[in-house]
Order: structure tokens, then C-alpha cells, then sequence
């Protein structure tokens, strides 16, 4: 038996700007996890889930035919890690084999609910890593995020892939996503061992310091959001008011640069005014696409810890989810935590995750 386990994540800064490349966002991967388990077997496999067995099949319609959409189901993540992983695995001449697969979740809440933590990124990179070690394909860790970006790429199909990155890397990450184009040019005419160890124009991930005096507080606002219909929605949107979508994109990557800076100096002060600044930016882009972001649920959410001393904002592409506070110390935590929960806000007992010496992997044979 092989159990791998890979950590969910929440977006700090940089978000719908992140999905242009070379545009920087800030990301943090989070102690709740999606575990992967593999055992070999013969004649045939299976992939099961409790968690994900009532997940509904969301449908809309092109041109009054009704289109399924796959975005937000992890099986199909699940899949696509798996077809990606083994069309390598043949590439290195392995043998391919049967084998089950068990995936559990710590990313929904227990009737199914998504909280916004990236169980997608994470199912996907759980997979890949969990036949990486079954198949002894020896991938870096770098290697794992391009395979794993690859498969929910053919799924999603308008992510950044920052979720893949902090579900590989653990920590705070400054992150920029790739050129999608030079990718998929590269997919159809080198080998995946080739594509896997070239340089992909405009990635970034690098794993930012922490002021030691940084504490952050998450809360749920009930609301789930599915990143990739908002995400849609802007795109959608921004059609006849390109010029004023680029000064977003540009005041973004500013913005997400001072914050980057102020990990870098340990300057608490600058990361909270960076925050802020962002949270003005992401209103403006409701202004010019009319696609809610910030819902009165997080609007209360972020004031609310505004009174108590923190910095906040939603997290992800908004619509429902998380918003983020960061706080100096502990000072203002508990009277905020109080305060949201009058509000029907429920504080979310997470921490960050850091890998350590050894990753959060445990493998059995």
C-alpha cells in the first residue's frame, strides 16, 4: 500500500490577475489534505470515494445543447492525472498495472460542501505523486507540478495552476503561471520527459520567507463558489473594456511585487498594506466585469476584521468561500473570531503547512 497525502491552499493576493501569465500572485498551502491511497491489484482497478459520491453533475447549455461540466467533479482531475502519469511511465518503458485507489478529503466540510482550499489541485497532485513512487518514476518536485498543471489543465482549462504549485511546495509561495500556448505547442511535438525538464516561459515558484510575528486567520462564509464559472465570468466581461483590464493586470503585478517585497524584508506593515491595496483592486474588477467578488457575506467578513486590527479579503476568486485576515501577533484573533460568529462567519481552524524533513507521505508495501 502507498498513501500520499497533499495539502489544500488558499490564495493571499494576485487572484484573476494570476491567470495571465508572468503575473504574480501570493499563495499559502494549508493543513487539511486530500490522501491518496493505492493498493496493487490484478485484472482489474477501482477508484473510490465517500466524500465525493453526492457531488452533482452541473450542466449549462451551448447553442440550446446541454453541455455537462466537468470542472468541479475530482474524478475527472483523478483521471487525467492518471492517463498523464502512465503516458510517462510508458515513455520510460514501465510496465503499466492495475491497481485501486482510495481518496479521502479534509477540503469539504462533512455534508460535502466545499470551503475553497483547492481539493482539485490537491486530488490531482496526491495522484500524480502516489504513481510517481508506485511506478519509481523519480520525478522532482518540479516535475510533479508540470505533470500535475498538465492534467488539470486538460480539465479546467482556465486555471493559473496555483493551487498545483502550493500543493507541491507547501508554505508561502510567490507564484506566476506559464505560457499556456508554448505548453501545449511543446505537448504535441517533444516527449513528456523532454517537456518535463525545459524551462516553461514565465513560471515562477519560489517559496517566500515569513515575518515571524505574521499570523493569519481564515473564515468561511457558507457560500461555495466555483472558481472556474467566476473565472468564465470575468473573462467574459472584460471584452469591451480591455484597456481597463490591462490597468488591472498591471496594478495587480505591482501591487503583488510590494508584497513579495515585504516577505522579503519581514515587513509585516508593507504585506498588510499590500493586502489592502489588492482587496481595492479586486472591487474595481467587479466595477468593470459587474461579476460579484466580494459578497456582502465577505464584506462583513473583511470590515468586520478591519475594526479588530487586521488586514482582510476574500480569497480565490471570490463569490462565496474563505476571506483572509492577516494580523500582527495574536492581538484582535479572538474578539474577531467572536464577532463573525454572531455573523454566521465560521473561523476555520487551519494552520500553514510546511514540509518538513519528510514530506507528508506515509508509503507501505
Amino acid at each position: 500500500m502507498i498513501e500520499i497525502s497533499a495539502p489544500g491552499k488558499l490564495f493571499i493576493s494576485g487572484e484573476y490577475a494570476v491567470v495571465e501569465p508572468g503575473h504574480p500572485a501570493v499563495i499559502v498551502a494549508i493543513d487539511q489534505f486530500v490522501t491518496v491511497t493505492l493498493d496493487e491489484a490484478e485484472g482489474n482497478g477501482s477508484i473510490q470515494s465517500e466524500q465525493y459520491r453526492s457531488i452533482p453533475v452541473r450542466w449549462t447549455r451551448k447553442e440550446n445543447e446541454l453541455v455537462l461540466d466537468t470542472r468541479d467533479n475530482p474524478f475527472h482531475y483523478i483521471l487525467a492525472a492518471i492517463r498523464l502519469t502512465e503516458k510517462f511511465a510508458q515513455e520510460e518503458n514501465m510496465k503499466l498495472s492495475f491497481y485501486h485507489l482510495k481518496v479521502t478529503s479534509e477540503l469539504d466540510n462533512a455534508n460535502g460542501r466545499k470551503y475553497g482550499l483547492g481539493s482539485s489541485g490537491a486530488v490531482t497532485v496526491a495522484t500524480v505523486k502516489v504513481l510517481n513512487q508506485f511506478y519509481h518514476l523519480n520525478l522532482d518536485n518540479k516535475q510533479i507540478f508540470k505533470l500535475s498543471a498538465l492534467a488539470h489543465l486538460s480539465v479546467q482549462g482556465n486555471g493559473s495552476c496555483g493551487d498545483i504549485a502550493a500543493s507541491c511546495y507547501g508554505g508561502w509561495i510567490a507564484f506566476s503561471t506559464f505560457e499556456r500556448k508554448w505548453v501545449q505547442q511543446q505537448l504535441e511535438s517533444v516527449s513528456l520527459r523532454e517537456l518535463l525538464t525545459k524551462d516553461w516561459p514565465s513560471l515562477m515558484i519560489e517559496p517566500l520567507p515569513v515575518p515571524e510575528n505574521l499570523r493569519l486567520l481564515i473564515g468561511w462564509t457558507g457560500s461555495p463558489a466555483s472558481t472556474s464559472d467566476l473565472v468564465d465570468q470575468v473573462h467574459q466581461s472584460k471584452g469591451d473594456k480591455e484597456l481597463s483590464y490591462h490597468s488591472f493586470l498591471d496594478k495587480s503585478k505591482e501591487c503583488v511585487k510590494k508584497m513579495i517585497q515585504g516577505f522579503k524584508r519581514h515587513d509585516l506593515t508593507a504585506i498588510q498594506s499590500a493586502l489592502r491595496e489588492n482587496r481595492q483592486l479586486l472591487q474595481q474588477l467587479t466595477s468593470l466585469t459587474s461579476v460579484i467578488i466580494e459578497t456582502p457575506a465577505l464584506k462583513r467578513l473583511c470590515d468586520l476584521a478591519e475594526t479588530f486590527g487586521g488586514a482582510a479579503k476574500s480569497s480565490g476568486a471570490g463569490g462565496g468561500d474563505c476571506g483572509i485576515v492577516l494580523f500582527k501577533q495574536n492581538s484582535g484573533i479572538l474578539p474577531l473570531i467572536n464577532a463573525w460568529e454572531t455573523q454566521g462567519i465560521t473561523p476555520l481552524p487551519l494552520h500553514v503547512y510546511f514540509y518538513g524533513g519528510e514530506e507528508y507521505e506515509k508509503s507501505k508495501r
